[in-house]
């Protein structure tokens, strides 16, 4: 059976027992920074395990694309290595919400296994949490396995919970016996003694039926529910009878291709670990890209960097020097499009993300080197012999030098690298990212709320047509509990039964507004919604006392929604052109929308020349004068799609949707608020353009008065250059370019005198020349600072002796510096720099080296700076042979 008839008879089984099908939600979690990555099944159905969101279903069935690689699951290293460790997988579960429990999860899950991929059941065990009586006895009353083929499991490996607290529960997984021929060599070798080949865990059953506090206790859901997770990966590789998930059908025309490329023959064993890695990343670099996670540096756009990059190094170490991994995409694609057409549609764009990050790390490889180089030289210069661990994990952090190519440079000039301080470099690195995680507020901000409102129904947003409204008050909450008043002074939040105030979404920040009610009143200073529809508004009460189930008349801040909306109107606008004049390639990786200002995150390859943006900003401005009618309509997500809308990655859709209609020109599906019409905007003003991250262009802008005041920002800005040139402002712009020519010419001029005295210099020097042994030695102090330049002067005067030594030193800020030539010849006759510098820097208390016929060295006491350059000749008379 291949790998994709498993995914969909696993999926028509389910919907056969009454699930609903859902679509594998994006790698990238919807609204939850607690994850760098969906991981499992239950991730798109969290908020629904938390009592956050609700569904139309109680059964539901998915093929879940996941990726662990990161974070707590930041052991890339053992990709590879192991038969079955991806960073990409698929997982296929089934879930009940309050719907079935153990029984049912039991009888589907032996139903399945036994009847539909008709596995043996005497290679099936079992294993339970120690003090799950009831799982132990379904599975001897359901599937007839025998007592001694469950086996008991403590918290560590049969217990899962979903956090510190929250939903919980035992688990039972169910585990494939490959056989006594994969037995590993502990005595005895069974299940839950060893961890070896011969027990593989194929599918895990998730009770969830505790609610575990903040100290601990455990206390019974009124609903329990189920979530189960079995790999597809893992299920394919028994099906089709291979020891290795990379031999399946899944993966092997991915270890093909790479075959195909390098020219050289897959090794099952340890030489094919390079093989097992790229095709493993292929497949991840290609969900990610496909899913809007682009390479950069924080976050998971840094964990994909990574991951690419790792798969370009061992592309290297099997021959390849060119970019190859965007060659993989169309492999991945083959085996894997028809479940997942997001990768057929992005095919090319992916393929071409991939190209030019391959392309970046080989240019990095060499900017790391030139850094590298500094940083020898520095340590030459500071008289140590150790790279330090944040140097060496800088090279690899900011241009993904390796560890090891670090090391061999280093080692090559003199130098050790202080692993230990890498990895507490890396450490750190790792706590950061962690806090980062933690830091994100928004869905503690969700959670604090949800147990509470479980009693009320949901806010009717009222704001799409009008900014006032009454409403009255369902909750209260100050300081994370519910009250059931708020007095003047204090600052709490309330949740309405209705609401005009517009909640923080779709890149657009919330309202801000005033309550009213008889006698008092309360600054609304934020709105935020919650996963399942209720609206919070953040307030501030100025007079009075607010009491729950009090009527209040709510009116929104106009003038700072009047602003919004201009500038949100407006980024559809600019999506569009940006698609116009740049290609429909381009498509919205992020945005945000304030009163003051308007950013737009979009994918595109390269910088926006001048005219390309004032092509950008002329079209929109443009379509503002049009005075081009905006209108709205509420329909089905689907019909939405047919009808042409554009739906904005990152963004989670329901069934129904609003679709936002500017004329015939731009249609996007968007829950924001907008003008009336483009006019409404008055201008748009680019700001700036910058790259974010490979292939992610942001501009920014303003609109309305905004817009305006740039403009008399830029107009006095211009006069008072003018003013300073002493001409009309029309003529700025040809004196400022009179006056670079003439700086050009100046800077020529003085490059010429500093080049004719250098040549002075050196012809001076050369009368300084002594003979040592038959070998021409010029040791000389020069008043040279910079360490480029003193090499440089050292190459010109080892290039004028033809055969000679050349040891020149500086002082600058308390150091010195040396640098030594030695001629082809002399090296020869065994006269080497590295060894003569590290003689001369020690008199200078410092240290140093190099090649044979270049080095470079430092020293600490300047002092000695002249005793050093005489020692040199002696060094030079000993070394001569």
């Amino acid at each position: 059976m291949t790998g994709n008839e498993l995914r969909e008879r696993f999926l028509k089984f389910f919907a056969s027992k009454g699930h609903t099908i859902v679509h594998s939600s994006s790698l990238v979690p919807a609204n939850d920074p607690t994850l760098l990555f969906t991981n499992a099944g239950m991730v798109q159905f969290k908020d629904v395990f938390l009592g956050l969101d609700r569904r139309p279903f109680t059964r539901a069935t998915t093929a879940q694309k996941c990726v662990r690689a990161g974070g707590k699951h930041n052991d890339l290293d053992t990709v590879g290595r192991t038969a079955r460790h991806h960073t990409f997988f698929e997982m296929l579960g089934n879930f009940s919400f309050g719907d079935y429990f153990k029984r049912e999860a039991i009888t589907y899950a032996w139903e399945f296994l036994t009847r539909v991929l008709e596995l043996p059941p005497e290679r099936l065990w079992v294993t339970v949490y120690q003090d799950d009586d009831e799982a132990y006895q379904l599975w001897q009353e359901i599937a007839g396995i025998p007592a001694e083929r469950i086996v008991r499991m403590g918290e560590k490996d049969n217990f899962w919970a979903m956090g510190d607290t929250g939903p919980c529960g035992p688990c039972s997984e169910i585990i494939y016996d490959r056989g006594p021929e994969h037995a590993c060599s502990s005595t005895p070798c069974a299940l839950g003694a060893c961890d070896c080949d011969r027990w593989l865990e194929i599918w895990n059953l998730v009770f969830m039926q505790y609610e575990r506090d903040s100290n601990g206790n455990l206390s019974p859901l009124p609903r329990p529910s189920i979530d189960t997770g079995m790999g597809l990966e893992r299920v394919a590789s028994v099906l089709q009878g291979v020891d290795s998930n990379f031999d399946t059908d899944l993966l092997a025309p991915l270890i093909k291709a790479v075959e195909k490329i390098t020219g050289r023959t897959y090794d099952p064993g340890e030489a094919g670990f390079p093989f097992r890695v790229i095709a493993d990343h292929a497949r991840s670099c290609t969900f990610l890209i496909a899913d809007g996670v682009l390479p950069g540096n924080e976050g998971r756009s840094y964990v994909l960097r990574r991951i690419l990059r790792r798969a370009a190094r061992f592309g290297k170490a099997l021959g390849i020097d060119e970019p190859f991994l965007y060659r993989l995409v169309d492999t991945v694609v083959a085996i894997m499009g028809g479940a997942y057409p997001e990768v057929v549609e992005q095919q090319e764009y992916i393929a071409r993300v991939i190209e030019q990050e391959e392309v970046r790390f080989h240019e990095t490889l060499n900017d790391g080197l030139k850094v590298l180089n500094s940083i020898l030289d520095r340590a030459r210069q500071e008289g140590r012999e150790v790279v330090s661990g944040l140097e060496a994990f800088t090279l690899y952090d900011t241009y993904g030098f390796p560890l090891d190519l670090t090391e061999e440079i280093a080692g090559e000039g003199g130098f050790k690298v202080d692993r230990n301080g890498f990895e507490k470099a890396m450490a750190a690195q790792r706590e950061r990212a962690r806090a980062a995680r933690e830091d994100a507020k928004a869905y503690d901000f969700a959670l604090a709320f949800a147990g509470a409102l479980e009693d009320i129904s949901g806010t009717a947003f009222t704001g799409y047509d009008q900014l006032e409204d009454k409403g009255t008050v369902l909750a209260l909450f100050q300081e994370g509990a519910r009250v059931t008043s708020l007095e003047a002074n204090a600052t709490g939040y309330v949740v309405l039964d209705r609401t005009p105030c517009y909640p923080e979404g779709g890149g657009q920040v919330g309202d801000r507004g005033e309550l009213k009610w008889p006698g008092g009143q309360a600054r609304v200073e934020d709105t935020r919604r919650l996963p399942d529809g209720k609206i919070v508004h953040q307030i501030n009460v100025t007079a009075g006392t607010l009491v729950a189930g009090q009527e209040v008349g709510i009116t929104v801040d106009r003038e700072r929604r009047q602003a919004t909306a201009r500038n949100h109107t407006v980024t559809h606008l600019l999506h569009r052109a940006l698609k116009n004049i740049l290609g429909e390639h381009v498509n919205q990786a992020g945005s945000l929308v304030t009163p003051e200002r308007l950013r737009f995150d979009f994918t595109h390859f390269a910088p926006l020349t001048g005219e390309e943006l004032r092509a950008v900003e002329a079209e929109v401005n443009q379509k503002i004068l049009a005075n081009l009618p905006v209108t709205t309509l509420e329909t089905s997500y689907q019909e939405a799609k047919a009808m042409g809308a554009t739906a904005l990655f990152g963004e989670k859709y329901g069934e129904r949707v609003r679709v936002v209609k500017i004329d015939a020109y731009s249609m996007e599906l968007c829950g924001g608020t907008h003008l009336g019409s483009t006019s409404e905007a008055g201008s748009f003003r680019l700001v700036s353009e910058s790259g974010i991250g490979a292939g992610v262009r942001r501009v920014e802008g303003v609109t309305g008065a905004a817009a305006l005041e740039m403009a008399l920002q830029d107009r006095q800005e211009l006069a008072t250059i003018a003013g300073l040139l002493k001409v009309p402002p029309a003529q700025a712009t040809q004196r400022v370019r009179h006056l670079l020519e003439q700086n050009k010419e100046n800077e020529r001029e003085l490059a010429q005198l500093r080049n004719e005295l250098a040549s002075y210099t050196i012809d001076r020097l050369l009368d300084r020349v002594q003979e040592v042994a038959g070998v021409p030695v010029l040791p000389a102090r020069v008043q040279i600072t910079d360490p480029e330049a003193l090499r440089e002067m050292a190459e010109r005067l080892r290039s004028r002796l033809g055969s000679g030594v050349v040891v020149l030193g500086s002082q600058h800020d308390g150091r010195v510096n040396f640098v030594a030539m030695v001629s082809k010849d002399l090296v020869q006759r065994g006269i080497h720099a590295g060894n003569l510098l590290r003689e001369v820097a020690r008199i200078a208390s410092g240290g140093g080296g190099g090649r044979a016929d270049m080095a470079q060295a430092g020293g600490k006491d300047p002092g000695k700076l002249d005793q050093a350059l005489a020692y040199s000749l002696k060094v030079v008379a000993a070394q001569v042979r």
